[in-house]
C-alpha cells in the first residue's frame, strides 16, 4: 500500500476528479467525461488543436494525455474527425481550464459529452505546466485517473493500482486495437462541403496496409496519393498477405512496445523484404522495419507528441515540421550495414527515418498524414505509390 506521507495534497472542496501517480503524488481536479477510473502512462501533447483526433488515435492506447494548450473544447466534436472507432485511443485526458463550449460551424457536440459516450475520463483544473515539467524531468509516470461526481476516492488503493500496473515497456497493444477483419478502404481526403471523397475509379496500384493501430487518415492519404487500399489485421500472416497480391505493403502506426509487437510482425516484414515487395512504414511501422533489419528500439524518457516537431532530411538538409506521437524510438547506434539513416529530430537528434539499401523499403518515425498538424510530408505517400509501378 502507499506510504501515507506521500499523500501530501489535501482534497479541496468540490474536487470530483484526481490524478494519482505511482510515486504517491496526488493532483486534484474537476472530473468530466466518463465516470470511473483507468490506469496508464501519463504523457503530454503540445498541439494547439486536434484533441479529438488525439483521443481517437490508437497509438495512445494505455496513455493519459496531458494537453499543454490551456483551451480545449472550443471546436467541439464531430463524426468526421474520428481517427478510429470503438474504444481505441487514449484512456483519458488532463486539461488546465474547464472545457469550453463549442464555437465552430462543424461542431456536433461538446468535448465533455463526447468523452462520456466514448468511455474516456477527463480531468480539468490541473496545473498542466507543472505536470509537464515533472514528466520532462522524471520521465512519463504510471498513474490512475479517476472521476466520481460524489468525490469519493480511496487514495491508498489508487496509488497501489498505479504501482502495480506494469507499464508500456514489454507490452504488445497492437493486437488489442487492430481491426479484426480485412477491409477494402474507400474514402479519400476530406473537402469542405463534401466530406470524405470516394476513391477515384480505374486501375490503381494495390497497397495492403497492416493495421497495428492505424489512424484512418493514413488510408485516406494513400488513396489520395493514387493507391487502392486493403487494410488487414496486425497478426495477418505472410501467406495471407501474399495471397492478396500487393504491389506494396504499408506498416501503420500503433501503440505499445515495438519489441513486443515484433514477435509476430518482424518475421512477416522480413519475408516481404526477401521478396523485394515495396514497404513503407510510419511510427510503430518504422520501428518494426528497423527491428526486421536487425536494429533495436529503446524506451524514450518522455517521448515526442505534438504537431510542430522539426525533422531534418539528411539527403538535402530540408527541415520538415511534423506531427509526432511516440514513446519508443529506433536506436540509431544499432542500425546495421545496409540501413541508412534518412531523418533526424532537431529536438534531440533521435532517429526519425531509415531506408534499406538495395530495397524499395523506407520508413519515418513521424506522422506524414498530418492530421492534425502541418502538411510538409505528404510527398512520402507519393514516393511510396510511385515505387509501385
Amino acid at each position: 500500500m502507499a506510504d501515507p506521507a506521500l499523500l501530501h495534497a489535501p482534497k479541496p472542496d468540490g474536487a470530483t476528479g484526481v490524478l494519482v501517480l505511482a510515486d504517491g503524488h496526488v493532483a486534484w481536479g474537476r472530473g468530466f467525461g466518463a465516470v470511473g477510473q483507468a490506469v496508464g502512462e501519463v504523457c503530454f501533447n503540445t498541439a494547439m488543436t486536434g484533441y479529438q483526433e488525439v483521443m481517437t488515435d490508437p497509438s495512445y492506447a494505455g496513455q493519459i494525455v496531458t494537453f499543454t494548450f490551456p483551451h480545449i473544447g472550443n471546436v467541439g466534436t464531430n463524426r468526421e474527425d474520428m481517427e478510429s472507432h470503438g474504444v481505441a485511443g487514449a484512456i483519458g485526458c488532463i486539461v488546465r481550464e474547464d472545457v469550453t463550449a463549442p464555437a465552430n460551424f462543424r461542431a456536433e457536440g461538446t468535448f465533455g459529452h463526447w468523452l462520456a459516450v466514448q468511455g474516456k475520463i477527463g480531468l480539468a483544473g490541473i496545473d498542466t505546466r507543472a505536470l509537464t515539467r515533472r514528466i520532462r524531468l522524471l520521465g512519463a509516470p504510471n498513474a490512475v485517473i479517476a472521476h466520481d461526481p460524489a468525490g469519493h476516492f480511496d487514495l491508498p488503493a489508487l496509488i497501489d493500482h498505479a504501482r502495480r500496473w506494469p507499464g508500456l515497456e514489454g507490452m504488445d497493444l497492437a493486437r488489442k486495437v487492430s481491426r479484426e477483419a480485412h477491409e477494402a478502404w474507400q474514402g479519400s481526403i476530406w473537402h469542405l462541403g463534401e466530406g470524405y471523397r470516394l476513391a477515384p475509379s480505374g486501375t490503381r496500384p494495390h497497397v495492403v496496409a497492416i493495421d497495428y493501430g492505424a489512424k484512418d487518415t493514413i488510408f485516406r492519404q494513400l488513396v489520395a496519393a493514387g493507391a487502392d487500399v486493403t487494410v488487414v489485421p496486425a497478426e495477418t500472416t505472410l501467406d495471407t498477405l501474399l495471397a492478396l497480391n500487393p504491389a506494396g505493403v504499408f506498416l501503420s502506426n500503433g501503440p505499445g512496445d515495438p519489441a513486443a509487437t515484433g514477435a509476430y510482425a518482424v518475421p512477416v516484414i522480413a519475408g516481404l523484404l526477401a521478396r523485394d515487395i515495396p514497404v513503407f512504414g510510419i511510427c510503430l511501422g518504422h520501428q518494426l522495419l528497423a527491428l526486421a533489419m536487425g536494429a533495436r528500439t529503446i524506451k524514450m524518457h518522455q517521448g515526442h507528441r505534438g504537431a510542430n516537431h522539426p525533422v531534418k532530411r539528411l539527403d538535402d538538409s530540408v527541415v520538415e515540421i511534423t506531427s509526432m506521437n511516440h514513446g519508443f524510438a529506433v536506436d540509431a547506434a544499432t542500425l546495421p550495414e545496409g540501413v541508412v539513416q534518412t531523418h533526424v529530430s532537431l529536438f534531440d537528434g533521435s532517429n526519425c527515418g531509415i531506408a534499406v539499401t538495395g530495397k524499395r523499403a523506407f520508413s519515418v518515425q513521424y506522422h506524414p498524414e498530418a492530421s492534425p498538424g502541418p502538411q510538409d510530408s505528404f510527398y512520402l505517400f507519393e514516393r511510396f505509390v510511385g515505387m509501385l509501378g
